[in-house]
């Protein structure tokens, strides 16, 4: 049986960490707490997403946790099957604006899986465009494959939100999987990288494997990369 912490436990750690003035006690408690509920929704969706990857619909899942169906697909199903805004890291974000902004230069009026491979490299220090590179896969190769399977465009879009393609969409999906597989609770680059490889037909796929990244070898570089992060910083906050 796990042991699981009581609530001495969690008393015990607030008053270590915030000492004996009750404003930081508050404080302490109150994202220890946030900290809590955000590890406990991550872990149930991990495990909730390996239940249907296993083939569980939702009724046998909503059987499992004692709720109804309806409840259970309207607290998983968007998470398992979609990205939400809050889930992405600060580079994630910032490369998926990226990502936009490079269909508008190319004139393309939808965000394609091709300009969230270009987005990547938006942010250098990121665990994805560090591997494009180390691949010798650098933004001006990658714009040039882009090019050569969606020319440039007539003008920039006038849309302010680009729609996404369906690929764009289920890469997005994937990226969210990936995250949950490696039992993380946010998506950063590296789940946005593997995403790419889920959706084979997409032009980002087609253009890695055709630069010499297949998938097998990217996830090699993802999850060494990641063991390097945790052994050399292991309380950072998830920047990537």
């Amino acid at each position: 049986m796990i042991q699981r912490p009581s609530l001495q436990d969690l008393i015990g750690i607030v008053r270590d960490e915030a000492g004996d003035d009750v404003g930081e006690q508050l404080a302490t408690a109150q994202a220890l707490v946030t900290e809590l509920n955000t590890t406990g929704d991550a872990v149930l969706d991990h495990f909730v997403f390996r239940a249907r990857r296993s083939g569980w619909n939702w009724v046998q899942i909503s059987d499992a946790l004692g709720v109804t169906k309806q409840a259970v697909h309207r607290r998983f199903a968007t998470n398992v099957a979609g990205l939400t805004y809050e889930r992405l890291t600060p580079r994630a974000k910032r490369s998926l604006e990226a990502a936009a902004e490079h269909a508008r230069s190319l004139g393309h009026g939808y965000l394609g899986t091709e300009h969230i491979l270009l987005g990547l490299y938006s942010e250098p220090e990121s665990i994805a465009a560090k591997i494009l590179v180390a691949a010798g896969i650098g933004p001006q190769a990658a714009e040039a494959a882009v090019l050569t399977l969606a020319p440039r465009g007539g003008g920039k879009p006038k849309r302010a939100d680009l729609p996404h393609t369906p690929r764009t969409n289920a890469v997005l999906s994937s990226a969210v999987n990936e995250a949950l597989e490696f039992g993380h609770n946010y998506v950063g680059t590296e789940h946005l990288l593997l995403g790419l490889y889920q959706v084979p037909a997409g032009f980002a796929a087609q253009i890695l494997q055709r630069l010499g990244l297949d998938s097998d070898a990217a996830r090699r570089e993802v999850v060494t990369a990641l063991s390097t992060l945790q052994q050399t910083a292991p309380q950072r906050e998830d920047e990537d």
